[in-house]
């Protein structure tokens, strides 16, 4: 092709789908029966593309399955981008739950009129990923702070300004350190009340910098902390920004939205995967012109071990109770032995599922043994439901239902509406305000008249600080109304507000203080919010950060949830850390009412490297750390009945198994500890 310029990069040949008038026009094969369900494969390909004056573009590789029942499945396995000017290598992996009646491989993606290249495509049974080895934390400073000259005691030495402004030091401060810092590092000396301010900026990037490539170590987490305040001659909110260049990509270390001229606490975390060669630290954000100040700049790792110490403690004070176990029909003259046994928490632990994961018996015998409730990942949304004006899909739903209800599984209904215009379906999209009206109707009768009273939660209108789509175009009102039609059809569950990046001090579009406004006007304008959805995906998790934000929504005194929780980190023991940090600040937080996971199995996953469960069932390390956490969690006591025929312990709520040893007899009893605050007596009848 191209007079010869075109030549395979490996053997002698390569294909060419040309002529393609669409998108997903290009080249395929029938892979039926070469393929088994539950195990994991690795597909590679050389690609490429050609003609139309097209540089780049999207190649993806797409199973179609059909099962024996007639359902159609499209699955992306892999995508790249390719280039006309060179073959690359595009990569992926997958695998099928269910059975299938037949499989095509095909590749898509370029638009019309551009070729594309093709001169190998293998797909083999993936080899086992090797597991994680812990990483080294020895001999870590945790709570030192890794800034040169923090507290400017040698004028603004160890720092840069980034861009032509102009950096020097001020005076009066905040000498105590930021409410989130003073949580992890405990006593600590005061600040030194000395600030960098920051004059002369003319691009939003400019500031105070400092390199830190040689202070950091891979895999650990680093929080961040600093007083920030804005010059006078502000108009409007401005952001203020942490940033780290990493080899100079940008990394968020934590932001926050400045109104007024007071001083502001920002705060963050980050953490580094994989060695870089140069790290800068930056204070940037406001607008050009306007001057800013920071003080205490501080970067530490954490000590996750310590704060877990406390959480132990906490969780034992408010999610335990003092129980006392009341026999009758015992002869107390004899010696009794009493063991007790908790086989549940009742605790809601959950988990996201898909419809193809129930045509897995693996997973689901993981599921129903380790998980009390279940969300659907897509299955409930409206473009799930209503792809085309009309055509209503509930097949998908209607069968995940009846899997909860056969193991008595409680479920989140997610979501009614969705705010982000980016998915709302296209026909939706097209509609005029009144048509629009009357679809936001028929969607809230439909939906909650099909399924009333079989969802415990409902997202109402998922992401509301993010997205505008709805009150854009139909007022403001509607969200409101949108709260009211759905507690008037199913007056029997829970409407949840959910958004994302509200406990993690990186987006100010979503900080705890927003999210509390945004609630506050819902309900004032009638809205029967029932439930605050924090939906936890999150990086490199700082428990005090988490936990800040848990306790200014918790004045709402609404019940909070993780609705979407999941932590990413290629090394396994890390993801287990990140994971035991957000469970133990959910349980030890008086007004956390319950955690979702957003999926546990690999490759069913929205983020890479959040698994707890390898793609062909095992249980990697993040997993383990899981089940560890659901051990502890429930409460085992053994000794002897009293003289009043008693025996007392204190555990968590739940189920629990008893058994009674007499010299003669052995008798076993269940009995529930519901949940509470004062002590419970409980009488068995022996």
């Amino acid at each position: 092709m191209a007079d010869g310029k075109i030549l395979p990069k490996s053997g002698k040949f390569f294909v060419s789908a040309s002529e393609r008038t669409q998108s997903w026009n290009g080249i395929q094969q029938e892979i039926t029966g070469r393929v088994q369900r539950k195990l994991a494969y690795e597909v590679s390909a050389l690609v490429r593309i050609f003609g139309n004056n097209v540089t780049t573009s999207d190649v993806r590789a797409t199973l179609w399955v059909q099962t024996p029942d007639l359902r159609e499945q499209y699955i992306g396995i892999a995508n790249v981008q390719a280039t006309s000017s060179d073959w690359v290598q595009m990569q992926g992996k997958f695998l099928l739950n269910g059975s299938q009646s037949k499989v095509i491989v095909y590749l898509e993606g370029p638009p019309p009129g551009v070729d594309i290249l093709v001169n190998t495509l293998v797909i083999k049974h993936a080899a086992k990923t090797p597991p994680s080895t812990p990483p080294d934390f020895e001999n870590v400073d945790f709570g030192v702070n890794i800034i040169e000259n923090s507290n400017l005691a040698n004028g603004t030495n160890g720092w840069f300004p980034l861009g032509n402004c102009t950096l020097s030091v001020g005076s009066g401060s905040p000498r105590v350190i930021p409410p989130m810092a003073r949580d992890s590092l405990g006593p600590h000396e005061s600040l030194s009340g000395r600030y960098i301010l920051v004059t002369n900026r003319t691009q939003t990037w400019m500031g105070p910098a400092q390199m830190i490539t040689e202070k950091l170590k891979l895999f650990l987490t680093y929080q961040v902390s600093a007083w920030v305040r804005i010059g006078s001659a502000s108009t409007g909110p401005q952001n203020v920004n942490i940033a780290l260049s990493v080899d100079n990509q940008w990394v968020n270390g934590g932001q926050v939205e400045v109104t007024d001229n007071r001083w502001h606490e920002i705060g963050g975390s980050f953490r580094i995967e994989k060695q870089p060669s140069k790290v800068m630290v930056y204070i940037q954000g406001p607008a050009s012109g306007i001057d800013f100040m920071v003080a205490g700049v501080q970067i530490f790792p954490v000590d996750r071990q310590a704060r877990f110490r406390y959480l132990r403690r906490q969780t034992d004070k408010i999610r335990k109770r003092d129980v006392t176990l009341k026999f009758s029909g015992l002869d107390l003259s004899e010696y009794t032995f009493v063991k007790v046994t908790q086989v549940l928490n009742d605790f809601p632990i959950g988990s996201c599922i898909n419809r193809t994961n129930i045509d897995n018996e693996d997973f689901v015998d993981f599921f129903v043994q380790h998980f009390n409730w279940a969300v659907f990942g897509n299955e409930l949304k409206w473009y799930w439901t209503e792809p085309q004006q009309g055509k209503l899909n509930y097949k998908d739903a209607d069968d995940m239902l009846d899997l909860c209800q056969k193991y008595k599984i409680d479920i989140r209904g997610h979501c009614i509406f969705w705010e982000v215009e980016s998915n709302v379906q296209q026909w939706i999209k097209s509609l005029n305000k009144n048509d629009l009206m009357t679809a936001v109707q028929n969607r809230l009768t439909n939906l909650l008249t099909r399924y009333k009273g079989k969802f415990r939660h409902y997202d109402v209108n998922n992401e509301m600080l993010h997205g505008s789509f709805y009150q854009d175009r139909l007022g403001k009102d509607i969200r409101a109304n949108m709260f009211k039609t759905a507690h008037n059809l199913d007056p029997s569950c829970a409407l949840f507000v959910n958004d994302y990046h509200v406990e993690d001090g990186c987006d100010t579009r979503s900080s705890p203080e927003k999210y509390i406004q945004h609630i506050l006007d819902l309900q004032q304008q009638g809205a029967p919010v029932g439930g605050i959805g924090i939906q936890g995906h999150i990086d490199s998790p700082v428990g005090p950060i988490v936990c800040s934000a848990l306790d200014k929504l918790g004045n709402l005194g609404i019940p909070i949830w993780f609705t979407e929780l999941d932590v990413s980190s290629t090394n396994e023991y890390v993801r287990g850390d990140d994971l035991e940090v957000m469970m133990r600040e959910a349980l030890a937080h008086p007004s956390v009412d319950g955690i979702m996971l957003w999926g546990f199995w690999e490759l069913f996953m929205s983020r890479d490297n959040s698994h707890l469960v390898n793609a062909e069932g095992e249980l990697n390390e993040a997993g383990k750390r899981f089940l560890a956490l659901k051990q502890e969690w429930l409460s085992h006591s053994h000794g002897h009945v009293d003289e009043q025929g008693q025996f007392s312990f204190r555990g968590f709520s739940g189920t629990y198994n008893v058994e009674v040893v007499t010299l003669e007899k052995k008798v076993s009893k269940t009995f529930v500890v519901d949940k509470g605050d004062s002590s419970l007596v409980v009488s068995i009848d022996l």
